[in-house]
């Protein structure tokens, strides 16, 4: 089969192997990790690549996506703040949805009551990060009030940080969870399953042993995928950082100045651009643009190609110093940042294929 480009090629085995290592990594701190599925739309050969490697429990952000994978083997959970316009699927197609409002809860309750079925829910609470959750001292009244619902079981703490506000998880935060968990025992005498402690960016505080011990369950996407921990962007050990590259097709090869000659205004996307004085250089031009990509989350794979810029639908390169003679027609890969990979994976325009290849060596 000719492959067609733009497009992104993820190595399944690789994918594979690195939920093994966080895995083996969490479980030596008694902590079950939901496989985020959200960057690559839950697509499900690599969901079945997550599960071949021992996730027993998936979590996404849209109900489309989970019910794409309705029929897989494992558990799951709406990772996003359920919608009440969307209640019935929730409770259809979620194991476990995540929430802070009352109401839509009381609305949940209401879905689950018309299924026939019992909803579980986690309550995010806000540490710090100012995005979704409820504020320390409204849990234990929100709590109250979900205790009178009849078709909905609270089973779960949760916090997400990092994502919006850039906090990271640490001991202080991170123990507020477990603080109210006890807290929610002695007043109710319940005793909560899930002490969710956020994402990848919790990762580090397993590598040097300082996570909360009463945190068991942590929701992994870009640890998984792309290798590493996002509270510092360390790697992960063992772990390859090039499950997912993108290719893209030079359409373009020109010698050309690096400043252009006219008055400077606004570019496509309402920027002034700057420009710095570098001569004549070999500009490669690549069938990818900023529709379909984050252009500064890219990474040729080869060190002595740079990026000048993109536009909408081209992706401007710097080719002088490379080794290679690149033609018109000739490939060119590029590892991706988390943002790169969600716009790629969920652009129409790129094409995506999924392969199984011996990993030999980890890429680090």
């Amino acid at each position: 089969m000719r492959k067609r480009y733009p497009c992104v090629e993820v190595d399944l085995s690789k994918v594979t192997h690195n939920v093994k290592e966080v895995l083996s990594m969490c479980s030596k701190k008694g902590i079950n990790v939901i496989g985020v599925t959200k960057v690559f739309c839950a697509e499900t050969s690599i969901v079945q690549a997550m599960l071949d490697g021992g996730i027993t429990h998936i979590g996404d952000s849209r109900i489309q996506n989970l019910k794409k994978v309705k029929d897989m083997n494992c558990k799951k959970t709406l990772l996003r703040i359920s919608m009440e316009s969307e209640a019935e699927d929730v409770v259809k197609y979620s194991d476990i949805s995540m929430n802070s409002e009352l109401n839509t809860i009381e609305v949940l309750d209401k879905a689950a009551k018309s299924l026939g079925k019992i909803h579980n829910i986690v309550l995010m609470v806000d540490v710090g990060d100012l995005r979704e959750g409820v504020l320390e001292e409204d849990v234990i009244g929100i709590v109250k009030e979900i205790l009178k619902l009849e078709n909905i079981r609270l089973v779960g703490l949760g916090t997400n940080v990092t994502c919006y506000g850039g906090v990271l998880p640490d001991r202080n935060n991170l123990g507020k969870l477990v603080k109210l968990k006890h807290d929610i025992k002695a007043l109710f005498n319940i005793e909560l399953s899930i002490i969710s402690g956020g994402n990848s960016s919790s990762l580090y505080m397993i590598m040097n042993s300082t996570i909360p011990v009463e945190i068991n369950q942590l929701r992994i996407g870009e640890g998984i995928v792309l290798g590493r921990e996002t509270a510092f962007g360390q790697l992960i050990p063992n772990c390859y950082d090039d499950a997912f590259i993108l290719k893209g097709e030079i359409v373009e090869i020109k010698n050309k100045p690096t400043v252009p000659k006219g008055t400077i205004g606004m570019d496509a996307f309402g920027q002034r651009p700057h420009f710095e004085d570098k001569g004549i250089r070999k500009r490669a031009i690549v069938a990818i643009g900023r529709q379909d990509i984050k252009v500064e989350g890219l990474s040729p794979l080869d060190k002595n190609i740079s990026i000048f810029g993109a536009s909408s639908d081209h992706l401007i390169l710097d080719v002088t110093d490379s080794k290679s003679q690149f033609k018109v027609g000739d490939i060119v890969k590029f590892k991706m940042d988390y943002g790169c990979l969600l716009a790629a994976m969920t652009s129409g325009y790129v094409e995506k294929y999924y392969e199984e290849e011996l990993a030999i060596s980890i890429v680090v």
